[in-house]
């Protein structure tokens, strides 16, 4: 897979994950945030068997198994993806959406620094600006100018370190051991039997109520879970995780399209400015390293 191609499919999970924020707030009405995040991962896990099937029967033709401890690092992806959902769905429970989407995007600058201080990846020059940039820009469209801290707040801005930790290491693990598929619904199964253990054990839980919330978790487990974060595991070999984080980012701006389009939202002027802060950073960060190769090359 090319660069440029990472980097579409990465648009494209910013664009499910941008239209998903609306449906787990719905689903909260119905259900509790750790059985409704455990549904979705393990519908998720079922999406993606039959290619972590394939893939475990490719690796074993090339002798290639896994170790043990590459389940230990699979399990510790997936209890970073248990710490960011959970975090991020029980503060769905007590903020705004636009709130919401726009403390996620938090994550956006930790990357970066994480990725400097955790494996030495120095990036780009330009990923600085761009990262500030693409924060300002989910602050401008998420209307939250006036932002007031609820405990919802503080439970999303919590979220923010284990969802960039995990876009720091998913790429890295996945390309060692040539075997996203089986990293992906290594993690699903990891997070999404955690939280409904722990939805069964503290949560209230009724049919009823899950039969309520069937839509809500059907779209967020096939589309959210079992396409965007597989494509997320798949397109993270091939991009670098500053990149990626910052592609990722723009699901605030759809977010705010389908908002549009689906409930009738407007964007202010500030909404205006903040789409374009990020759609610019986004262009930025693929673009400014390649010129500054290009003119290296270029140079003797």
């Amino acid at each position: 897979m090319s660069r440029i191609q990472a980097n579409l499919l990465l648009t494209l999970v910013a664009l499910i994950w941008g239209s998903a924020f609306v449906f787990q707030a719905q689903g909260m009405a119905h259900v509790g945030p750790m059985v409704f995040t455990g549904i979705r991962f393990l519908i998720g896990v079922l999406l993606v068997a039959p290619l972590m099937a394939w893939e475990w029967r490719k690796l074993q033709r090339a002798d290639l198994a896994l170790q043990p401890g590459d389940a230990i690092q699979i399990a510790g992806l997936g209890s970073l993806l248990l710490m960011g959902a959970a975090m991020q769905q029980i503060g769905i429970m007590s903020t705004r959406v636009t709130n919401a989407g726009f403390l996620t995007a938090l994550y956006v600058p930790l990357v970066p620094l994480l990725g400097w201080l955790l494996l030495r990846h120095r990036p780009h020059w330009s990923a600085w600006p761009a990262a500030l940039a693409c924060l300002l820009g989910a602050f401008l469209l998420s209307g939250a100018q006036s932002l007031s801290i609820s405990r919802g707040d503080v439970w999303i801005i919590a979220s923010t370190l284990p969802w960039a930790l995990h876009v720091v290491l998913i790429g890295r693990v996945a390309d060692r051991m040539e075997a996203p598929f089986l990293v992906a619904g290594g993690q699903f199964a990891v997070c999404g039997l955690l939280a409904l253990a722990w939805g069964l054990a503290f949560e209230p839980v009724h049919w009823a109520g899950v039969q309520a919330a069937a839509v809500p978790i059907a779209y967020t487990g096939i589309l959210s879970v079992g396409v965007a974060f597989t494509a997320q595991v798949v397109a993270q070999r091939y991009a670098h995780a500053t990149d990626a984080a910052i592609l990722l980012s723009s699901e605030t701006v759809f977010a705010a399209a389908f908002g549009y389009v689906l409930m009738g939202d407007q964007l202010n002027a500030a909404g205006l400015v903040g789409c374009a802060l990020i759609f610019f950073s986004m262009i930025g960060v693929q673009l400014l390293p390649l010129l500054t190769t290009k003119q290296r090359g270029a140079a003797p």
